[in-house]
């Protein structure tokens, strides 16, 4: 990893501080929240869980133009159906802090659709990388649970690479993108032994340097652009499994 730097902890500050907080939610286009179902019958909203940190949460830009909110409005538009959308992300969160958040939030038994993005913070924070690959594989079981047991329901979205920004270039860390390609080698793998999505979109995340506009104003994390360019990839498969 990248070993002991004198200036790790300052820039450890000012990272958090720059990723601020985002608060859980739960709202609907288009229809009224409706009662846990294991299939979506005609008429009721579709139930939609997002779960991350602050790629999830939208940090650094309108929240209201975070990815799963631009989620549940092109759910509601394509398949004309209400999308209730809860968001458990909030900016520093590790797969710990996620594990640790769902143990307390309020939720419904079973949503029609999960997505997870989680990993980025155990691997700025140098945490082992075992306790990634414990906690990520505890998240994707509980994220399976969570739809109904049903894999085609689940989508991992891959974990986009800070290095190609501004604040990403001033830390001086080395192998950033090496060590993100391993998160997410292990991620793609166990996710797709399970049956389940993985949507890679860290390719997107490493043109921020060429295309400053998908970058958010904080100089760290992903534009409104960037979001949408996400859900050009998540868009077709999602719904392909929500008609069937």
């Amino acid at each position: 990893m990248f070993g002991q730097l004198l200036k790790f902890n300052l820039l450890l500050i000012a990272f958090f501080t720059m990723l601020g907080l985002a608060c859980s939610t739960d709202e609907a286009i288009g229809s009224d929240s409706v009662e846990p179902e294991r299939k979506i019958s005609p008429g009721t909203a579709i139930r939609y869980l997002a779960l991350g940190d602050s790629y999830t949460a939208g940090t650094g830009i309108d929240t209201l133009q975070s990815f799963p909110r631009q989620l549940q409005q092109a759910l509601a538009r394509e398949l004309n159906r209400g999308v209730t959308v809860q968001v458990v992300a909030k900016a520093g969160w590790r797969t710990d802090n996620l594990i640790n958040a769902l143990e307390e939030q309020t939720l419904e038994d079973t949503y029609d659709l999960v997505t997870l993005l989680t990993g980025v913070n155990n691997q700025f924070q140098n945490r082992p990388f075992s306790q990634y690959e414990d906690e990520f594989s505890t998240l994707l079981n509980r994220a399976l649970d969570l739809a109904g047991d049903s894999p085609e329901r689940v989508a991992v979205i891959s974990i986009p690479d800070y290095s190609y920004t501004p604040f990403g270039q001033n830390l001086g860390f080395e192998n950033i993108s090496e060590e993100i390609d391993v998160y997410n080698n292990f991620a793609k793998g166990v996710t797709e032994q399970n049956g389940i999505l993985f949507v890679d979109i860290t390719d997107i995340s490493r043109n921020g340097l060429e295309d400053t506009s998908l970058v958010a104003k904080d100089n760290l994390h992903l534009s409104e652009k960037a979001y949408q360019m996400f859900l050009d990839r998540i868009v077709p498969t999602v719904i392909s499994k929500l008609k069937d």
